[in-house]
């Protein structure tokens, strides 16, 4: 358990270090200079130093969804390979991973509904809707490569890619990246979703649902938040190309592996920076057209596994 837990703890540890990184890289792509890449860490510090105000109207589940949240990101991230492909299997498989970030996302929900107010309702409706677009996409995308590989266990998953070369790369797994890619956008409320940098009550989807947590309980929402863009980073880093990682425990292995991925999550912050900086946010009512070209690319991705 000991790599399992140092992986979490890894995990945790960047996750406000990503964020800071894909805004200095947006701040650059629009000639600005930018806060520091550790801003995320004072944010979070300040955060942490004040108390939270809470409605006299809102119920425990209130008070219990930032924990919960936290829980979940906590759990998932001794699941998923980071540096090496060793992960606490007994816990699950790839489908209690996508599970655990949507009890996640019902908690997120359903705090936003609790506070009575009318932008948490509206942002847990939109959320909703989002995510039942999305989590279909994200099973059969990460479904994709447990029939290339034979396997369920996300290390395993991993294992098997990292080992084999180039032999099991098929164009399914191109297509099944490619709807886990804008899965990834929207479930992490990126542009072209939503706009993680605005505070428009009528076009913010995730910010609307926290919008009435302070102190501590906002704190854990948005390092949560953080966490789980680096989950589906190193995912996407160590599920889809996973050569670089550890499959064994040595002190070299365990060096390249660190290296790799975070290479790899550089390079999928500088993609979302550009992506950010490049377009604007969709309107609501386009976006069902956007994540059916998502599930429709990893629909194809199952069927091209049996043809080709």
């Amino acid at each position: 358990m000991l790599i399992e837990v140092l992986q979490m703890l890894l995990i945790l540890a960047i996750a406000p270090l990503v964020t800071g990184l894909i805004r200095k890289f947006k701040a650059f792509f629009q000639g600005r200079q930018g806060p520091s890449m550790l801003q995320p860490y004072r944010d979070l510090a300040k955060l942490f130093r004040k108390d939270s105000v809470v409605s006299k109207d809102t119920s425990w589940i209130f008070m219990a969804a930032p924990y919960v949240c936290m829980t979940a990101v906590i759990t998932a991230a001794l699941m998923v390979p980071f540096f090496t492909s060793t992960s606490a299997n007994f816990l699950g498989d790839l489908i209690v991973v996508v599970y655990l970030f949507g009890m996640m996302r019902f908690f997120l929900a359903l705090s936003g509904l609790d506070a009575g107010s009318s932008f948490g309702g509206m942002g847990s409706s939109r959320e909703m809707t989002v995510s039942v677009l999305v989590e279909p996409t994200i099973l059969l995308s990460i479904f994709t490569m447990a029939l290339i590989t034979g396997t369920t266990v996300l290390g395993q998953i991993s294992e098997s890619l990292a080992t084999s070369g180039l032999d099991l790369v098929r164009p399914a797994l191109f297509l099944a990246f490619a709807a886990f890619f804008i899965s990834t956008l929207a479930e992490n409320a990126r542009v072209p979703v939503d706009n993680p940098a605005t505070h428009l009550e009528l076009t913010m989807i995730h910010e609307a649902m926290i919008l009435e947590h302070s102190g501590k309980q906002l704190a854990l929402m948005e390092w949560s938040s953080m966490t789980k863009l680096v989950l589906y980073m190193a995912l996407m880093a160590n599920i889809f190309f996973p050569w670089g990682i550890a499959i064994e425990i040595s002190a070299v292995a365990i060096g390249i592996g660190l290296l790799a991925v975070l290479i790899k999550i550089f390079l999928f912050a500088l993609a979302i920076a550009v992506i950010e900086s490049s377009m604007a946010k969709m309107r609501l009512f386009r976006l069902p057209n956007l994540l059916t070209v998502s599930f429709t690319l990893s629909l194809l991705a199952v069927v091209s596994f049996y043809i080709l």
